[in-house]
């Protein structure tokens, strides 16, 4: 299997989705056509393998800014770079120009932070903290301001969310804390005038997962692995993800070859994660409500999101917590699915490192639900680190992914080398737990039916207490 799924099939997968981004105004973002081409070049391939392939359809909210700038009119005219609050509400057209001001506390979290404050009608600068930012845009409302602008409270840019549609926002979008202290300056000495204009597209649209599985194996006890297909809206997605995406394909692809496996294997690209891991969400929480002994039948689930990182590192989301505690619940089984990778890569003396176990991708709905579950990841927006380059090279003090979410993650944004290794591990996962997982929930596989549910711990030769 390591063999057979190459590097240049691989390739020639992330080239394809670089062209339809390319034929589709330059994303592949869920609800577009991009999404679409996709889709169907995932589909069209899977089924030339062998596959029977189904779309599951769900509804999400399409959100597209058509119009946004933030813009100090006085006492200098320049652009103020900045981020839209998701669920923010429009502005009217020609946007809000105002006076700026503050609320009594900086936080700006309730009308008692807003006492004796003078803002009605104003765009009021808030920083971030103490509360959400939903409950600063309400707050903001019921002061009478006419938007918000929030300062982040520490490095970096502010890329929030107000949590959920409401009638009672006002418009809102976040800043540096860098431009925030600027803005604060010219306050103190006298008025500011900013000019905040926000216009977008929202309405409920369809979107959908491809979910396809060998034709052979038990399908009692199940092996999943997925990748999320859509990208952002800003660019092509190639790092993220058309590296899961691909590397997951091409398995799939060279895993049908094979001509008996004693678990069935499920492969799942997912839809819409860029806006909260709704696809994955969607497809389990369709298992608990109406099926949820297919729900037990999945032994793990293995998740591949940015696996071909351009600054990359080799992570292995951390199970057994070695390195990170876990802000979530992990689920028994996870370690040795965890093992299935770490013992791989130090067969071949491949380095590694661990990546928190966080849920914040596919496998969230899957672990909150106590299914099995590990992943590789070779990096976001996090800082490559000097102890990092002495394992995998590469620049240290930049991100893993300098173009995370922009324009520029295309078909040059991405590691040959990481889409190797990955590839190699991805394939040997499979093949792996597609014949045995008993070392994770102590299933015997044979091909039969009538698997035991859980692990029967070891008989301690007599005489022996049990470890």
């Amino acid at each position: 299997m390591r063999k057979a799924v190459t590097l240049e099939a691989v390739t020639e997968h992330l080239e394809q989705f670089q062209a339809i981004a390319d034929a589709n105004d330059g994303n592949r973002g869920a609800g577009t056509s991009g999404y679409e081409a996709s889709a169907q070049y995932v589909e069209q391939t899977l089924q030339a393998a062998g596959y029977e392939t189904e779309r599951q359809y769900f509804t999400f909210t399409y959100q597209e800014t058509l119009a946004d700038s933030l813009t100090e009119v006085s006492p200098e005219a320049r652009d103020i770079e900045h981020v839209p609050m998701s669920y923010s509400p429009d502005t009217p057209e020609g946007g809000i120009t105002a006076d700026l001001a503050t609320p009594t506390v900086a936080t700006g979290c309730d009308a008692s932070e807003y006492a004796g404050a003078d803002v009605a009608g104003k765009i009021v600068l808030v920083s971030r903290g103490v509360c959400s930012f939903g409950q600063k845009s309400l707050a903001a409302a019921e002061a009478g301001a006419a938007a918000a602008v929030i300062y982040n409270n520490t490095d970096g840019v502010l890329n929030g969310t107000l949590g959920e549609p409401s009638d009672g926002y006002v418009p809102t979008a976040g800043i540096t804390q860098a431009e925030g202290q600027t803005l604060l300056s010219k306050l103190a000495a006298g008025p500011v005038v900013l000019n905040f204009t926000l216009q977008q597209l929202i309405e409920e649209r369809e979107t959908f997962n491809i979910l396809a599985e060998t034709a052979t194996g038990r399908d009692d006890n199940v092996v999943m692995l997925g990748a999320h297909l859509d990208g952002a809206y800003e660019g092509p997605g190639i790092s993220d993800n058309a590296t899961g995406s691909a590397a997951l394909l091409e398995t799939a692809v060279q895993l049908a070859k094979v001509n008996k496996l004693n678990n069935k294997v499920r492969f799942a690209f997912w839809g819409a994660e860029e806006l909260g891991l709704l696809g994955a969400t969607h497809y389990v929480n369709d298992l608990v409500e109406n099926n949820p002994t297919e729900l037990d039948n999945i032994a793990t689930y293995l998740n591949f999101d940015m696996v071909g990182s351009p600054n990359y590192i080799i992570g292995v989301y951390d199970a057994d917590q070695s390195t990170y505690e876990a802000p979530v619940e992990v689920p028994e089984g996870s370690i040795a699915t965890e093992a299935i990778f770490t013992d791989y890569f130090d067969s071949i003396g491949q380095p590694w490192v661990d990546t928190e176990f966080s849920g914040r991708s596919d496998y969230q709905p899957f672990i909150e639900n106590g299914v099995a579950s590990s992943g590789l990841f070779t990096g976001a927006d996090d800082i490559k680190t000097e102890e990092e380059v002495a394992m995998f090279g590469g620049t240290a003090g930049i991100q893993h992914d300098p173009n995370y979410h922009t324009a520029a993650d295309d078909i040059n944004n991405y590691s040959p080398e990481a889409m190797d290794i990955n590839s190699d591990a991805i394939a040997h996962a499979a093949i792996t737990l597609a014949q045995d997982t008993s070392s994770i929930n102590g299933v015997e596989s044979n091909g039969k039916s009538g698997k035991p549910k859980k692990q029967v711990a070891p008989q301690a030769p007599e005489g022996q207490a049990a470890a």
